[in-house]
C-alpha cells in the first residue's frame, strides 16, 4: 500500500455504531475550570512531546479542546507500521490522547497503558500497545477520525484528537552544511526522523506530497475555535508542517479565532541547533507570511540566562510585533532545569493570556 485508504467494507460497521464524537459534542454546555459552563473553545496544533505538553496545560482549562496532529513521523514503531500496513503513523496520535487522559485512576492507567512499549528483540519489540490498538480501529472501521473518536470514548479523554491529513506525509528539508565537510552546501533531507537529528543549519521544509489535503474536522475545528495554540514542539517537523497543509493554512489565516504561538525552551540539537528565539518566530514569518498572531508566549528564563542565553529581548520584541503578536514573557518552564514545560505553570500562563488578550464573542 502505497497511501491509508479507509475500507468501504468497513464504513458501515462505524455508521451503525454511530460516532462517539458526536455523542460527546451533543452536550450542549461545557463546564469550565471552575465548574461553570462557558469555557473557551481551544484548538491546539503540533506533534510530539510538545503537543502533548499543551494538552496537559490546556485540559485543566477547557473540556471543549480538540488536538490536530502532524502525520509525517516514519521513525521507530510509527515508522513500522506506516510502512508495514500504509497507514498514518500513529504515535504522535497517541501521545495526544495519552496526554488528554484524566487525572484519576482510570486516565493513569490507561495512559500507561497506551505508552507501554514491548520489549524483546521479535516482531513486537518497541511497538507501543497505543499504536496497535488505533491500526486495529482503522483497520476495522475504515475511518481515521471514526477510530479515534472511539479510543478516546474508551479513555474518557478530555477533548478530541484529529490528524491534520488523512494520508501519510514526508517532510522533506533543504540543509544547509548536511556535509560537514561541505559546510556552505545545501543538500535536501527527507524523512522525519533523519530531519530532526540532521547535521547542518535547516532552512526550510516542504511536505510530500505537496499540497495534500486536509482533514475536514480539523479545518472546522480551526474556524470554530475561540482560541488556536501552535507549539511548542520540533519547530520544522511538528510545529510548521500545518502551515503546509493549504486548506489547515487558509483556515489559520482567515479563522476569527485568537492565535497564540508558544515558543520552545530551548533550540534543539540537529534541527533548530544555534537557532535565537526570534529566528524561531523568522522561520514561521518565512512559511507563513500572512499568518497573523495575537499573543506569542515566551518562558522569561529562557531568554535571560537560560538555553537560549541572554537573548536580544529588543529583537525579539520586534520580531513579535511583525507578527502582529504581543510578546508575553512568563515562567512556564518544569523547575528541575529540564527543557520541559510544567503543566500547571503553562495552564496558568494560557489562563492569564486567554483572559487579558481579548476573545472573540462570548465563550460558550
Amino acid at each position: 500500500m502505497t497511501g491509508y485508504s479507509p475500507g468501504r467494507q468497513f464504513q458501515h460497521k462505524a455508521a451503525e455504531r454511530g460516532s462517539p464524537g458526536a455523542q460527546r459534542r451533543s452536550v450542549t454546555a461545557v463546564k469550565g475550570p471552575t465548574g461553570k459552563a462557558g469555557a473557551p473553545r481551544i484548538t491546539a496544533l503540533g506533534g510530539g512531546q510538545g503537543l502533548s505538553a499543551s494538552l496537559s496545560a490546556l485540559r485543566r482549562l477547557t473540556s471543549d479542546l480538540t488536538a490536530v496532529v502532524t502525520v509525517a513521523d516514519d521513525g521507530g514503531s510509527s515508522g513500522r507500521l506506516r510502512a508495514e500496513l500504509g497507514v498514518l503513523p500513529p504515535g504522535d496520535l497517541r501521545k495526544a490522547l495519552a496526554a488528554l487522559c484524566g487525572d484519576d485512576d482510570w486516565g493513569n492507567t490507561w495512559s500507561e497503558v497506551l505508552q507501554h512499549r514491548f520489549t524483546g528483540t521479535g516482531e513486537l519489540g518497541g511497538h507501543a500497545v497505543g499504536n496497535l490498538l488505533i491500526v486495529a480501529l482503522w483497520e476495522q472501521l475504515g475511518d481515521p477520525v471514526a477510530a479515534l473518536e472511539w479510543v478516546g470514548r474508551l479513555l474518557n479523554v478530555q477533548g478530541r484528537v484529529l490528524p491534520m491529513s488523512a494520508v501519510p506525509l514526508d517532510i522533506e528539508a533543504q540543509v544547509r552544511g548536511h556535509d560537514p565537510a561541505q559546510p556552505a552546501q545545501i543538500s535536501a533531507v527527507r524523512g522525519q526522523a533523519s530531519v530532526a537529528a540532521t547535521p547542518g543549519t535547516v532552512q526550510s521544509v516542504r511536505l510530500l506530497p505537496e499540497e495534500p489535503p486536509a482533514v475536514p474536522e480539523a479545518v472546522s475545528a480551526v474556524l470554530e475555535a475561540d482560541w488556536v495554540v501552535l507549539g511548542p514542539g520540533s519547530w520544522f517537523t511538528s510545529v510548521l508542517p500545518h502551515l503546509l497543509v493549504p486548506e489547515l493554512a487558509k483556515a489559520l489565516i482567515g479563522t476569527k479565532a485568537r492565535r497564540l504561538l508558544t515558543l520552545n525552551l530551548a533550540p534543539q540539537p540537529g534541527e533548530t541547533e544555534g537557532f535565537t528565539p526570534q529566528r524561531h518566530l523568522e522561520v514561521i514569518a518565512d512559511h507563513a507570511p500572512d499568518l497573523g498572531v495575537d499573543a506569542i508566549l515566551v518562558d522569561e528564563r529562557a531568554v535571560t540566562g537560560g538555553a537560549f542565553g541572554q537573548a536580544d529581548l529588543a529583537g525579539l520584541q520586534k520580531a513579535a510585533e511583525r507578527m502582529g503578536a504581543a510578546l508575553v514573557l512568563d515562567k512556564v518552564a518544569s523547575a528541575d532545569g529540564t527543557p520541559r514545560h510544567d503543566p500547571e505553570l503553562l495552564a496558568a500562563a494560557y489562563d492569564r493570556i486567554f483572559r487579558t488578550h481579548g476573545r472573540i464573542g462570548p465563550w460558550r
